[in-house]
C-alpha cells in the first residue's frame, strides 16, 4: 500500500499549489520540486508493491519514502495551520521556517533517489513467481469438506437443468469461504454429463492470451490459425483477435452439443464465462440478462465451523478431547496470537495471502476507505453514513462531475462491498445497507497492515500509551481512561470509542477528525476550537448543553455532529463556518411510548443564509423565526431539512423557500403543537420533485394532493395528522417506488382498503394509534411486496386484515400493545384466525411492559 501514501501526498500537493496563499517565490519552487521528486519516486513504489513478497532492503526503502511523505503533510498543514491562525509573523519566527523544510525534505528526496536504480535492478531481478491460490479450507481427499452439501446441491440442480441457451453462473463471496471447493466438487459431479468440459484458472498472474490458450487446449480445439484457414476466416489479426475467434467458432460448432466451462479465480471483467470470482463487482456488471444467475456463498454455519476445526485439529476422532475443554486458557493464547500468525512465516500466512489477494487489487483510494474499518472495533457495525462522511473529511473521496461527494462515497462503499471486503450488517428498507462490518478474521489482517503501514494505531488496553512513539496519523482509543498529554501533533484522527473521559489539549493542534461520541463529556471542551484544521467534528450521545462563540474558528470544518445532545441552540460565529456541510442538531426521547414532542431541535441565527454550502440541516426551531425561514432559500445545496415548531402562519414563506432547493431528498416538518395544523397547499404548484423522504408530524385539514405526484417518494411517515374525509391510502397507492409507509393516528376512519394492483413496491406498512379502525381489507394482488407488517396500539382492530393470508412475501408481523382478545385470534391453541399466518415465518406479540410472546 505505499504507493498510496505517494498518491494521497501527490493528491495533496496538487491541491496545495492551486489555492492561490501568496507564497514566497522559494516555497513555490520547493513544493513544485516536492511534487516532480514525488511523481518519480510513485513508479518506483508501485513496482515494489506490486511484489508478493518485498526484498527486506526495499521494505526499509518503503518505510523511508513513506516517513518523508508523512513529513511533507506535516508541512502542509502546519502552513495551514498557521495560515488560518491568521498570525503570519509568528509563522516567520518559526524555528524551521515553511522553506527550509521544504529544502530539508527535498534534500533527503535527492539522497533516496540515488538508490532509485538499484532498486529498480532489485525490483527486476526479484522473484516473479506467479502467486499460487492457497485455499482456506484444506481437504484431504474430501473428508474434511463441511457445510457444502446445500450449496452444492443447488448448483448441480442448476447445471442439470434442461435448456438449450448458454447460462452463466458467478459464484462470489469473501476470500476463503470455498467458493473453488465447492465449484471443484460440483464441475466433478457433473462433468460426465457434458460433451465437452474444462476447467481453468484466470488469475491476475496469467494473461488473456494465455488463458485462453488453456481453454482451447482443455476443449481439444487446435491452438493454430488452422481452424480459422480452414473455414475461410483472416487470421492476420492479433494473437487474442485469433484466439477469441477460434474459440467463438469452435462453440458455434458445437453448439448442439452440451459443454461446461469453469474458470476459476476471475480478476478481470472481459474474462468469458461460468466463473467462481471474489469480485461481486464483476459479476453484477457482467449481469445484463436472466441468462446470468449469481451464487453468493455465505459462510459457514457455527456448527458446521466446529466440525471443519475438530476435523482438521482432531483427525483421528473428529472431536475436542473433553481433557483439552478444560484448558480454555491457551485456547485464548491462541486466539490473542493470531495478528502475528497471519504475518509472513506464521502459522496462518498462506490464509493471509488467500485474503489479502482481494486488498492487493485495490486502488489506492479504495485501499484506504477499506483500512479505516481497521479504527472501529472487531463486532462493531459502522453506520453507513457516518463512516462515508469521515471519508470525505479524511479526502479518500474524489470529486466526480455531477455528483456530490456523498454520492461518490456511496460508490466507493458498494464497491468494496461487491468485492466481499465489506459485509452489509443491518439492511435499510431501501436496500441499501444501514450497517457496515468486516468479517472477524479479515478484521484481524487490516488490524496487522494498517499497524505495518503506520494507517492507525489502536490501543486496547490501559497503560498502553508508550505505543505511540511510531507517530501515528491516527489514534483509536478502546479502552477506558487514556493519557493525551504527551505530543500528539502527529495524530490526524482521533477516535475514541470507549466509556473512558477524554481531554483534548493543544497537542492535537493539527488534527482533521474528531470522533469521541459516547464519552462522558458534559461541557464542549474548550480546546477544540484551535483545532483550525478540523474537518469533522463528532460529540454525538454526549452531556454538553452549550457550544462557545469560538467555535467559529474552526472554518474547515465539514460536519458538525450534536446529536443526542442537550444543545438547544448555536452561537452567531456559527455562521462562519462557510465550508460546512451537514449541521446535525437534535434529540429523541427514545421511551417506549412515542409523544409529539419526543424530538427537539435547536434556534440558530436569523442569517442562516449565510452558510450557503449546507447539504443537511436538522431540526431547526421555526417557532417566531419568519425571518430564518425567508433565509433558507439561499441554501440551495440541501439535501436534507428538517424543521420543528412550524406555525401555520410560516408555512407559506417555508415553501417559497423550498422552492428554491432543487436537490432537496429528504423533508421532515413538524408543526408547533398536536392541534396546529401543517400548511401544504402552498407548494402544490411546484412541489420538490426529486423528494424521497417524507416525514410530516401534526393535523392535516386535508391529505396534500401534491404527494401523490412525488414518483421518487420511498418512505412517508404521517403522525398525528387526524385526517378525517381524506383517506390517505388512495392518495398513496400509486407511488412507483414507495417502499416504506407509516401511519400513526394519521386517520380517523374505522376501514382500510388496499385495492388490487397497488402499493407495488411497499416492503414496510406500520399502521399505529389509528383509535377507529376496526377493519383492514387487502384484496387479492395488492401488496405484492410487502414483507413486514406492524400494527401497534389499535384497540378497535377486529381481527388480522382481510386477505393477509395472500401476502405471499410476508415474512413478520409484529404487533404492538394490542388487546389479548385480538392476540388469542392467533394463538397455535385456539386461534380461530390462526391457519391464515401459516406462510410468515416470525409473528411476535409485544406489551408495554417489555414482554415478548412468539406466535410464530
Amino acid at each position: 500500500m505505499a504507493d498510496g501514501v505517494v498518491s494521497f501526498l501527490l493528491q495533496k500537493l496538487q491541491t496545495f499549489a492551486s489555492r492561490e496563499w501568496n507564497l514566497e517565490e522559494n516555497i513555490k519552487n520547493g513544493v513544485h520540486d516536492l511534487q516532480i521528486e514525488m511523481q518519480s519516486i510513485e513508479a518506483l513504489m508501485k513496482d515494489a508493491d506490486a511484489k508478493k513478497d518485498h526484498d527486506h532492503r526495499i521494505k526499509v526503502w518503503i518505510q523511508e519514502v513513506r516517513i518523508q511523505a508523512h513529513a511533507i503533510e506535516d508541512v502542509l498543514d502546519l502552513f495551514r495551520f498557521q495560515h488560518d491562525q491568521e498570525s503570519m509573523r509568528h509563522h516567520w519566527k518559526m524555528r524551521h521556517p515553511i522553506s527550509n523544510q521544504i529544502q530539508d525534505i527535498n534534500t533527503r528526496l535527492a539522497t533516496i533517489k540515488k538508490t532509485k536504480e538499484s532498486y529498480q535492478s532489485m525490483a527486476s531481478t526479484s522473484s516473479s513467481t506467479a502467486e499460487t491460490n492457497v485455499p482456506l479450507i484444506i481437504s484431504d481427499g474430501g473428508d474434511n469438506i463441511v457445510g457444502i452439501n446445500e450449496p452444492k446441491s443447488k448448483l448441480v440442480s442448476w447445471e442439470m437443468e434442461p435448456n438449450q441457451k448458454l447460462k452463466v453462473l458467478f459464484v462470489v463471496g469473501m476470500p476463503g469461504l470455498g467458493k473453488t471447493t465447492l465449484a471443484r466438487c460440483v464441475f466433478e459431479t457433473v462433468k460426465e454429463h457434458f460433451h465437452f468440459h474444462a476447467w481453468i484458472i484466470a488469475s491476475k498472474s496469467r494473461t488473456k492470451s494465455e488463458i485462453l490458450r488453456s481453454l482451447l487446449g482443455k476443449l481439444g480445439c487446435p491452438i493454430s490459425g488452422s481452424l480459422l484457414e480452414e473455414l475461410g476466416c483472416p487470421t492476420d489479426g492479433s494473437d487474442l483477435e485469433n484466439l477469441m475467434q477460434t474459440l467463438k467458432i469452435f462453440l458455434q460448432h458445437k453448439r448442439h452439443e452440451r459443454y461446461v466451462i469453469i474458470v476459476d479465480d476471475l480478476w478481470a471483467k472481459d474474462v468469458w464465462d461460468s466463473i467462481t470470482t471474489r469480485r461481486g463487482d464483476i459479476a453484477n456488471s457482467c449481469r445484463e440478462d436472466d441468462s446470468i444467475d449469481i451464487n453468493k456463498l455465505q459462510p459457514l454455519s457455527m456448527v458446521s465451523s466446529e466440525q471443519l476445526f475438530n476435523k482438521i485439529t482432531f483427525q483421528r476422532s473428529g472431536e475436542c478431547p473433553s481433557a483439552l475443554k478444560e484448558i480454555a486458557y491457551e485456547w485464548k493464547k491462541i486466539h490473542d496470537s493470531l495478528e502475528s500468525e497471519l504475518k509472513s512465516g506464521g502459522g496462518l500466512s498462506n490464509t493471509m495471502k488467500v485474503l489479502s489477494g482481494s486488498y492487493k487489487d485495490l486502488p489506492y483510494h479504495l485501499k484506504y476507505c477499506f483500512l479505516y474499518m481497521s479504527i472501529f472495533p472487531e463486532n462493531n457495525p459502522v453506520k453507513r453514513r457516518r463512516l462515508i462522511r469521515l471519508w470525505i473529511a479524511e479526502g479518500f473521496v474524489k470529486e466526480e462531475r455531477g455528483k456530490t461527494l456523498e454520492e461518490v462515497g456511496e460508490e466507493y462503499l458498494n464497491e468494496l462491498i461487491g468485492r466481499s471486503l465489506i459485509k452489509a450488517h443491518e439492511i435499510d428498507f431501501d436496500e441499501r445497507p444501514f450497517t457496515v462490518g468486516v468479517h472477524a478474521l479479515m478484521h484481524r489482517i487490516i488490524l496487522s497492515v494498517s499497524h505495518e503501514e503506520n494507517f492507525c494505531t489502536t490501543v486496547c488496553a490501559e497503560g498502553a500509551e508508550g505505543n505511540l512513539a511510531g507517530k501515528p496519523r491516527r489514534l483509536s482509543v478502546q479502552t477506558g481512561n487514556f493519557d493525551l498529554s504527551q505530543d500528539l501533533t502527529c495524530v490526524r484522527t482521533f477516535f475514541s470509542l470507549s466509556s473512558g473521559k477524554v481531554s483534548i489539549g493543544p497537542n492535537f493542534r493539527l488534527l482533521k477528525v474528531l470522533d469521541i461520541q459516547g464519552t462522558p463529556l458534559g461541557n464542549f471542551p474548550s480546546a477544540i476550537t484551535d483545532l483550525v484544521l478540523l474537518k469533522y467534528l463528532s460529540l454525538r450521545n454526549t452531556s454538553i448543553r452549550n457550544i462557545p462563540k469560538s467555535v467559529g474558528k474552526l472554518r474547515q470544518l465539514e460536519t458538525l455532529d450534536l446529536k443526542q445532545t442537550l444543545v438547544k441552540k448555536l452561537p452567531e460565529s456559527v455562521l462562519k463556518l462557510a465550508k460546512l456541510c451537514h449541521l446535525l442538531v437534535y434529540s429523541y426521547n427514545m421511551g417506549s411510548i412515542v409523544s409529539f414532542d419526543s424530538g427537539q431541535g435547536f434556534s440558530v441565527s436569523t442569517n442562516i443564509g449565510a452558510m450557503k454550502n449546507l447539504q443537511k440541516l436538522s431540526f431547526v426551531r421555526a417557532k417566531r423565526q419568519h425571518r430564518m425561514i425567508q433565509e433558507l432559500r439561499n441554501l440551495t445545496q440541501l439535501r436534507k431539512l428538517g424543521i420543528v415548531e412550524l406555525a401555520k402562519e410560516d408555512g407559506s414563506s417555508l415553501f417559497q423557500s423550498i422552492k428554491m432547493m432543487s436537490n432537496l431528498l429528504s423533508l421532515d416538518l413538524t408543526s408547533l403543537n398536536k392541534s396546529e395544523p401543517l400548511e401544504l397547499d402552498s407548494m402544490a404548484n411546484n412541489p420538490p420533485r426529486f423528494l424521497q423522504r417524507l416525514y410530516l408530524k401534526g393535523s392535516l385539514q386535508t391529505f396534500p394532493k401534491w404527494v401523490s405526484s412525488l414518483h421518487d417518494l420511498v418512505r412517508i411517515r404521517l403522525k398525528w395528522s387526524s385526517l378525517s374525509g381524506d383517506n390517505p391510502i388512495e392518495a398513496l397507492q400509486d407511488l412507483p417506488n414507495l417502499m416504506e409507509l407509516q401511519l400513526l393516528d394519521a386517520y380517523t376512519g374505522t376501514q382500510l382498503d388496499f385495492e388490487a394492483t397497488k402499493f407495488q413496491k411497499l416492503k414496510i406498512l406500520e399502521l399505529e394509534q389509528l383509535k377507529q379502525l376496526r377493519f383492514i381489507v387487502m384484496e387479492e394482488y395488492t401488496l405484492p411486496s410487502l414483507q413486514k407488517l406492524i400494527i401497534r396500539q389499535c384497540n378497535e382492530l377486529k381481527q388480522v386484515p382481510v386477505g393477509i393470508h395472500n401476502l405471499h412475501h410476508l415474512k413478520e408481523l409484529l404487533l404492538c400493545d394490542m388487546p389479548e382478545k385480538f392476540v388469542a385470534q392467533l394463538r397455535e391453541t385456539g386461534g380461530g384466525l390462526r391457519h391464515l399466518l401459516r406462510h410468515i415465518s416470525i409473528i411476535h406479540s409485544y406489551q408495554q411492559d417489555g414482554s415478548m410472546e412468539d406466535l410464530s
